[in-house]
């Protein structure tokens, strides 16, 4: 399959979902939308992956191409077609179908985290409590028409939804590498938060924090994105099998 990247900053990118797309022999396309790559035609493309970033949805003025990714992610995910997003991308796609997304009320949520797990394809195979890893001020108050919820936690009650069987979003982070925590705590937006979270010289804790946790981490990044593509592959083979014209 050949799977679309939408980037918002170079240091949010698949991480170790590049591992996985590698292994099962999936190609990799990704468009830094922040240094004005622009987005290609959406029909060469089998998935939809839109990564996180410092911006907020709301942002059009500051981004202006923020428009332009919304639209595609309603025409896409409208259109039946497989969808991921991950933390800014979940929140994107809330906004373009019709949900709402505000800055939280609670503190930003900045490290490891458990997270619940509602039954769902995407899951097959995780425990009902999941270890994952956050990073975010903002958060979706209203689900789209029609969709589910899927994920929730004490600090976050819409942790992850889905769009029929899909089109998923997840506000919580499993892609990390060892070097993620270091260069998201290199960008100011990150870097404040995280201070104003956890204090001064949370970056060696918050490492150490990822470093005892990793091999969860990848573990489940792997369960939940291998499943992602095969609801992608079964999408597409039923799709293949419909009559045309």
């Amino acid at each position: 399959m050949k799977i679309l990247v939408f980037q918002h900053v170079a240091v949010e990118h698949p991480g170790s979902f590049r591992d996985i797309i590698a292994a099962q022999g999936h190609s990799l396309h990704q468009v830094e939308l922040d240094e004005g790559d622009p987005i290609p035609p959406l029909a060469g493309f089998d998935v939809l992956l839109v990564m996180g970033g410092p911006m907020d949805v709301w942002q059009e003025d500051i981004h202006p191409w923020l428009k332009a990714e919304k639209s595609a992610i309603r025409d896409w995910v409208s259109a039946g077609r497989p969808y991921l997003g991950m933390c800014l991308g979940e929140q994107l796609l809330a906004d373009a179908m019709g949900g709402a997304v505000a800055l939280m009320t609670a503190p930003p949520e900045v490290g490891m985290s458990e997270v619940r797990l509602a039954p769902d394809p995407i899951f097959t195979g995780m425990p009902a409590l999941c270890t994952c890893f956050q990073w975010h001020g903002a958060e979706v108050t209203a689900l789209p028409p029609d969709a589910r919820l899927l994920a929730t936690s004490a600090g976050c009650a819409v942790q992850g939804f889905a769009i029929g069987y899909h089109a998923y979003g997840l506000q919580f982070h499993l892609e990390l590498t060892a070097a993620t925590a270091t260069e998201w705590g290199a960008l100011p937006e990150y870097a404040a938060a995280l201070e104003a979270v956890k204090g001064a010289g949370a970056m060696q804790r918050l490492q150490a924090e990822v470093e005892a946790n990793l091999g969860a981490l990848q573990a489940a990044a792997s369960q939940v994105f291998s499943n992602l593509l095969g609801i992608a592959e079964t999408i597409i083979a039923t799709k293949s099998a419909e009559p045309q014209g």
